[in-house]
């Protein structure tokens, strides 16, 4: 193929017209199982803000959860940012090379989120850009990942948020899920056209709906515009993932998200489930039949399942979970089957 639209043409996509690089759609709904066997997704959703200049990594410092003056060459974190009443309004995975730091975040919300950032530079020498230009995303896990992209790269990050350069792109570990390795790997177009068949022949081959699926398995959300300035971190597990350093110092919402941390009343927290409605999606409220009146959550985020419904990360109040009888949108929606977590959930008072 000559190059990136060519391929994912001649494979069926239906390509953006505002963006000529990433598919509006690519390939169908995998499922669970196929995610497990191994899986290679074209991520098409996934915007990147490129941050340069000398202040760079002090201007972010004082704007994310995380710490970003410490952030090494060889890792990624999350981190999120705020509003001042502690509210996220983006979730990031951030790393830096020799020129820059990267910021990645939802297509959607990347113009907004660039240029308010921007607005708080000020004196800083930092600027802000769209990263993803000639750049394609690929998300990969399951059994079989490790070994197909060992073909092509010899040494692979050894441990989940750590990464590796080399003349192909970017490779980052990042959470793992049913028990394997899961990668994002950032390349260049052409190379992706080259790499992606060789993929492929061992791999199911899938887009944004894989990823998005492999994450919530993973436990890892991500704010969308449905669900901007809905939560304190905590109540999507993201201290819990490493996106909240407590130890740095303020940015935007920090003494919420601390008084949250330590003197908070109300007890949420995500969970893993699966919803038996094609239609559900993020922000739509859930509501425990023990209180039918009012909603005790909010769909974080949610993806199609390859069953006919969708798996989700879900914010609950822990009573709520607990008890363990949820509906979607009402007392008399669809139910939501909860799955274990991959990780433990702490019952922080948030």
């Amino acid at each position: 193929m000559d190059n990136w639209n060519d391929y994912l043409l001649s494979q069926g996509a239906r390509v953006s017209p505002d963006d000529t690089l990433q598919p509006a759609h690519f390939g169908h709904a995998l499922n669970v199982g196929e995610l497990a066997a191994g899986f290679v997704a074209v991520i098409g959703d996934q915007g990147l803000i490129s941050v340069t200049g000398a202040d760079a990594a002090s201007f972010l410092h004082n704007q994310l959860t995380n710490d970003v003056e410490h952030l090494g060459a060889d890792e990624a974190r999350l981190a999120g940012y705020c509003t001042p009443k502690g509210r996220l309004q983006a979730t990031f995975m951030m790393w830096r090379n020799a020129e820059s730091i990267y910021l990645q975040l939802p297509r959607e919300l990347q113009p907004a989120l660039q240029k308010r950032l921007s607005m708080f530079v000020l004196r800083a020498k930092a600027n802000l850009a769209d990263g993803g230009a000639g750049v394609v995303m690929l998300g990969l896990g399951g059994a079989a990942a490790q070994a197909a992209l060992q073909q092509h790269i010899g040494t692979l990050p050894d441990h989940p948020y750590s990464k590796v350069d080399n003349p192909l792109g970017t490779l980052i570990r990042v959470a793992d899920v049913f028990g394997m390795p899961r990668y994002q790997w950032l390349l260049p177009s052409g190379i992706a056209a080259t790499i992606l068949p060789a993929l492929r022949a061992t791999l199911a081959l899938g887009g944004s709906q894989a990823w998005e699926l492999s994450a919530i398995h993973a436990g890892v959300p991500q704010i969308t515009v449905a669900t901007q300035e809905q939560f304190v971190p905590q109540m999507i597990n993201f201290e819990l993932l490493g996106g909240v350093n407590f130890k740095k110092g303020c940015y935007p919402g920090q003494e919420i998200v601390a008084r949250s941390q330590y003197l908070g009343k109300l007890k949420r927290r995500a969970a893993l489930v699966t919803i038996d409605n094609a239609e559900a999606k993020a922000g739509d409220e859930v509501f425990a039949l023990g209180d039918p009146d009012q909603p005790c959550g909010m769909i974080v985020n949610a993806a199609p399942n390859g069953a006919g419904g969708v798996d989700a990360l879900v914010e609950l109040k822990l009573a709520a979970l607990e008890e363990g009888n949820i509906r979607l949108g009402s007392a008399d929606g669809a139910p939501l089957v909860f799955k274990p977590m991959p990780y433990p959930l702490d019952a922080i008072e948030v």
